[in-house]
C-alpha cells in the first residue's frame, strides 16, 4: 500500500468484522505467514469516533464530550495508527484487524478515502450464534450487566453486529467485488485449511505449505454462576471504560483495571453455553433474517444451508 504522510506504509488488506466470528483465528493464522506483517491488537482507526460501536471511547468532561478525532492524518489518533505498522514495512502484504468495521456506518468511507485500493475480509456467522456470543463477551469484560433480552435494546451494536447485508453492500459499491472477500464463520471452523487458502489467493499471498497452519479458535468463557455476574458488572462497567480509553493513547484508568481484575476473579466460569430462552431464539432468527433480506443472493449463496431457520 502506497505509503501515508509520515513515510509509513498503511494495510493492503482489513479484516474488517464482524465480532465474533472467528476473526482472532483469522489473523491469528495469516499472521504466521511469513509474506504478511500484521500487528497484534485490533486498532479501531476508522471507526474510533463512532458512538455505537465504541461508546468506551467517549467520557464527559465536565458536561463537555470528549470524542476521539480521526479525520485528520497529521494527528495523534493517524500517528499512533500508523506507528502499528512500522514493524512490518518489509513485509509483501501488511494487514490490520478491526471487527466494528463492518457495522459502523462511518467505517467504508473513510477507509476508501485513505486507503482506495485495501481489500476487504469480512467473517460472517449465524447472527442468531453470533448476537448470543457477543453479548457473553460483553458480560464477561464487564460491559453488559443485564440480561441478553435487555442487552438487545441496551446494547444496540449486538443486533447491529448481525445485521451483515446493508454493510457488505455498502463496501460492494464503493470498492467493487473483487476487493471484497466474504467467509464464514463456520466454514473456517468446519474446514479451515480451505478457507484459509482462499483469504490468501485474495490477498495475493501464497499459501500455506502441508502442515504449517497452527490454528486457535478463541472461545468464549462463560460464567457459572450468570445472575452473579450480572449483579458484580454493575460496578466493574464502571472501571472498565478507562482500559478501552487507553486504547486510543490516553492516560489514566490503570486503578479501575486493576480493581476491575479483582472484582473478576471473584467470578467463576465454565465453558459450557447458557441456553438461549426458545422464545428469544424464535423472534432473533425472525428478525435478523429480515434484517438480512438479500444476504443470500449478495453472496450467492444459500444460507439457510447453513444458519437454522435463516430466510435472508
Amino acid at each position: 500500500m502506497q505509503a501515508g504522510p509520515n513515510e509509513l506504509r498503511l494495510p493492503d488488506f482489513i479484516i474488517g468484522g464482524a465480532p465474533k466470528c472467528a476473526t482472532s483465528s483469522l489473523h491469528f493464522i495469516l499472521a504466521q505467514h511469513e509474506e504478511i506483517g500484521i500487528p497484534d491488537p485490533e486498532l479501531h482507526f476508522f471507526d474510533a469516533d463512532d458512538p455505537v460501536t465504541h461508546p468506551d471511547f467517549f467520557r464527559i468532561d465536565r458536561r463537555r464530550l470528549v470524542a476521539p478525532d480521526n479525520d485528520a492524518t497529521d494527528g495523534p489518533l493517524f500517528r499512533r495508527y500508523s506507528e502499528h505498522f512500522r514493524p512490518f514495512q518489509d513485509a509483501r502484504f501488511i494487514g490490520e484487524d478491526s471487527t466494528t468495521y463492518l457495522m459502523s456506518e462511518v467505517a467504508a468511507a473513510r477507509i476508501k478515502r485513505m486507503l482506495p485500493d485495501a481489500k476487504l475480509v469480512f467473517m460472517l456467522r449465524d447472527p442468531v450464534a453470533r448476537a448470543w456470543s457477543q453479548y457473553w463477551h460483553l458480560v464477561r469484560s464487564g460491559r453488559a450487566a443485564v440480561s441478553f433480552e435487555r442487552a438487545l435494546s441496551a446494547h444496540p451494536a449486538i443486533v447491529l453486529g448481525s445485521t451483515y447485508a446493508r454493510s457488505l453492500s455498502r463496501y460492494f459499491e464503493l470498492f467493487g467485488r473483487d476487493r471484497v472477500k466474504v467467509a464464514l464463520f463456520e466454514d473456517l471452523t468446519g474446514d479451515t485449511r480451505s478457507t484459509v487458502d482462499s483469504v490468501t489467493d485474495f490477498i495475493g499471498a501464497q499459501r500455506f505449505g502441508a502442515g504449517l497452519i497452527d490454528t486457535w479458535f478463541n472461545r468464549t468463557a462463560y460464567p457459572l454462576v450468570p445472575n452473579m455476574e450480572l449483579l458484580l458488572n454493575r460496578v466493574r462497567r464502571h472501571l472498565v471504560k478507562g482500559r478501552y480509553r487507553r486504547h486510543l493513547g490516553g492516560s489514566g484508568g490503570r486503578l479501575g483495571m486493576l480493581a476491575d481484575r479483582a472484582v473478576q476473579s471473584l467470578v467463576p466460569t465454565t465453558t459450557r453455553a447458557p441456553r438461549m430462552a426458545e422464545s428469544t431464539r424464535a423472534y432473533l432468527t425472525r428478525h435478523l433474517s429480515q434484517r438480512n433480506l438479500g444476504l443470500s443472493k449478495l453472496l450467492d449463496r444459500d444460507l439457510s444451508e447453513v444458519w437454522k431457520g435463516f430466510t435472508g
